[in-house]
């Protein structure tokens, strides 16, 4: 008579499961999965060039009970980055919005790309609107003295991410008043407003930091997600940190009549996987496609966990058959 196994001596059939996607692809669900939870993080938008705005964080969605069918293939989509500004002195460019991520369920799942973030031109001159996203771009600088003025921050979709800061200055009669870019929007928190200074001497201003992202544990590791890129700084001024690490750090000075002492560093792109924003550029001349420019936005992901099917027993027996199985001692 073969062993059979009881109540004594259970098995899981079926664990925890977790699914990472870091590119586009099929996730197919197991045969008995009937809801997930998941986290969807779209592209963070780049930094613009010159003087400029972080990008904005790619949106964060995230939930504990998406329903499914057991065994059925969903698409997946996963968001890039935006790339960062290149352009220079009068006419910066502004950084281009990262792309959406979707888990395609029937109750499909869809993060927005983070905004770009805007340009500003030679002492606030020729400055842009940043974008609207996940979370938003954060300004350049932008005087009231200039035709452009005010420039306007990104805004974020609500429950996703939120805007960027602004620096829009009025100058001092007499004065040159200048400024630094101001963050991205995070998906924790609104981009810090870039710093003023009134010039002349030294003329220095730190960009704004990015908004800080936001934690998920899902995929085993608490982590943070989806912060807002640095705003660019002007002159000798220290770039705009990236939100919770995960957006890129503004960029310093570079080039110019006095030269940068030393010189600035360049804007950092926003981490791969997490859908940071990219840094601003921050101020100075040097050529389109030169070494200096808007850090591109980190790309998204989709992580998805399916419960385990939990403890059971191997069969289910009559008790005339349980009778026999403990007398032969084959009940185990």
């Amino acid at each position: 008579m073969p062993r059979l196994i009881g109540a004594a001596q259970s098995v899981v059939n079926d664990p925890e499961t977790i699914t990472t996607f870091t590119s586009s692809g099929t996730f197919t669900t197991k045969p008995a999965t009937t809801a997930i939870e998941y986290l969807v993080v779209a592209g963070g938008g780049g930094g613009g060039s010159n003087l400029a705005g972080g990008g904005g964080a790619g949106g964060f969605l995230s939930g504990s009970s998406n329903p499914v069918s057991g065994g059925s293939p969903y698409p997946i989509t996963v968001g890039a980055g935006g790339a960062g500004g290149n352009a220079y002195n009068s006419s910066g460019s502004e950084g281009s919005n990262g792309t959406n991520s979707v888990l395609g369920t029937p109750s499909a799942i869809t993060s927005t790309g983070g905004g770009g973030g805007a340009s500003s031109g030679l002492f606030g001159r020729n400055s842009t609107d940043a974008s609207n996203g996940g979370s938003g771009g954060g300004t350049g600088h932008c005087r009231s003295d200039m035709p452009d003025y005010p420039a306007s921050a990104g805004t974020g979709v609500s429950g996703q991410g939120n805007p960027g800061g602004t620096n829009n200055t009025t100058p001092v009669p007499g004065t040159n008043r200048g400024g630094s870019g101001s963050g991205g929007g995070g998906a924790g928190g609104t981009g810090a407003d870039g710093n003023e200074t009134t010039f002349p001497s030294p003329g220095n201003a730190d960009g704004g930091a990015g908004g800080t992202g936001s934690p998920s544990s899902i995929s085993g590791s608490n982590l943070f997600y989806a912060g807002g890129g640095g705003g660019g700084a002007r002159r000798e001024g220290t770039g705009g940190a990236g939100g919770s690490s995960v957006g890129g750090n503004g960029g310093g000075y570079h080039g110019g009549t006095p030269p940068s002492t030393p010189p600035g560093n360049q804007a950092t792109s926003g981490v791969a996987n997490r859908g940071g924003g990219g840094g601003g550029d921050g101020s100075g001349t040097g050529p389109p496609g030169g070494t200096y420019q808007g850090g591109a936005g980190g790309s998204g992901v989709v992580i998805v966990k399916e419960p385990g099917s939990g403890v059971s027993a191997s069969s289910c027996w009559d008790l005339r058959q349980v009778y026999r199985q403990i007398e032969a001692d084959e009940w185990v």
